[in-house]
């Protein structure tokens, strides 16, 4: 028996990067998954991958900061596959070159970064939790950063406070919808080679320091991040709620 067959999965920003290799790695271990992506296009191609290759998969465009969109994209779940047993919140932005010390950084892009990585897990949660309070339980996945731990990004104020956020959501998500059999953690990716950082990557000398924030001495990449991602979305994890679990090369381990 696969590890989550039966089990339906909304994957954000389920497009590219990790999400799409999270979305595909459910998908292979038999969840149904909804691919709930902004950019149109890498979402229906995501979603039409999973199903050539077998699985069962669901395109929803979303936007995780507006509240009405992220009610339909749950609307739309339960109305395609009658239930939700997973949400992976992973759909987050760095906005590179205009981020900065909190002196420097604009009110624009504070607001538009808060307004994704941790408004947008809040509202995807509030909206998926009443459906799985419904069917008895669940498991939420956030998507973290070592930064939010450490201060490892000096000078992106806004995208570091904004994921020290999501470990204080967590933990107090943990704690109240512990008995509701509804357990939420967060996944901790160190630097890995996605979308998200590509501007950054095609420097030879910025790549080379970002491998180096990691005792391993390399870029993560999306695949690093597939088999935890599954383990806490499995019946595996089912005594486990409120951690940090991280897939970072040993950043916060120094």
């Amino acid at each position: 028996m696969m590890r989550l067959e039966h089990k339906v999965a909304i994957v954000t920003g389920g497009g590219a990067g990790m999400g799409e290799a999270v979305a595909k790695g459910f998908a292979g271990e038999g969840a149904k998954v909804v691919i709930a992506e902004r950019a149109v296009e890498n979402g229906r191609a995501v979603a039409a991958a999973i199903e050539a290759a077998g699985g069962q998969a669901h395109f929803v465009p979303v936007d995780v900061a507006e509240a009405a969109a992220v009610e339909g994209m749950v609307a739309e779940t339960l109305a395609h596959y009658g239930r939700i047993d997973i949400l992976y919140n992973n759909a987050g932005v760095q906005l590179h070159g205009q981020d900065a010390r909190a002196h420097e950084v604009s009110e624009e892009v504070w607001d538009r970064t808060m307004a994704i990585n941790l408004k947008g897990v809040w509202l995807c949660s509030k909206y998926v939790i009443p459906a799985m309070l419904a069917q008895g339980g669940g498991s939420i996945i956030q998507v973290a950063s070592p930064t939010g731990l450490t201060g490892c990004a000096p000078g992106y104020s806004a995208y570091s406070t904004s994921k020290g956020g999501v470990f204080g959501l967590t933990r107090v998500m943990a704690a109240d919808y512990a008995r509701d059999n509804i357990r939420v953690n967060a996944l901790v990716p160190g630097a890995t080679a996605t979308p998200l950082i590509a501007d950054m990557l095609a420097d030879e000398t910025t790549r080379q320091e970002l491998a180096n924030l990691s005792p391993m001495g390399r870029l993560g990449q999306p695949e690093d991040v597939v088999g935890l991602a599954i383990f806490l979305a499995s019946d595996e994890s089912g005594f486990c709620t409120g951690g940090f679990y991280m897939a970072d090369g040993g950043v916060t381990a120094i």
